[in-house]
């Protein structure tokens, strides 16, 4: 795992370190699958703050946290801003066609909730 390199920096999976189980197991959860979607949708950096999650603080935290240790997001600070970008390259690269199937299911399972 690439460490940080200050207290301001973070860690994240090198592309040939992540896996299919921690990638499945992070978009496996809603509030996560809801952060992925935002981001694929926006295609570009979102702050924490730009998210309006069902949970608290502390789980928000958590959920970030699982898509940034299985490689599925990037996050960067920016001043006071944490932002997070989905690492789309990276996981089309490693699983080609993962990220656009479970994105176009998400979508697809949306509509029939809706």
């Amino acid at each position: 795992m690439v460490t940080a390199t200050s207290s301001r920096a973070l860690a994240h999976p090198a592309r040939d370190e992540i896996r299919l189980d921690g990638v499945l197991h992070a978009l496996a959860d809603p509030v996560r699958m809801c952060v992925v979607r935002e981001l694929a949708s926006d295609g570009g950096e979102l702050s924490c703050s730009r998210f309006a999650l069902p949970v608290t603080k502390s789980t928000t935290t958590h959920h970030f946290r699982v898509l940034r240790e299985s490689g599925v997001i990037r996050q960067i600070y920016r001043g006071t801003a944490k932002m997070n970008v989905l690492r789309r390259e990276d996981l089309d690269a490693v699983f080609p066609g993962l990220l656009d199937g479970v994105l176009a299911a998400a979508a697809a399972e949306a509509s029939r909730e809706a």
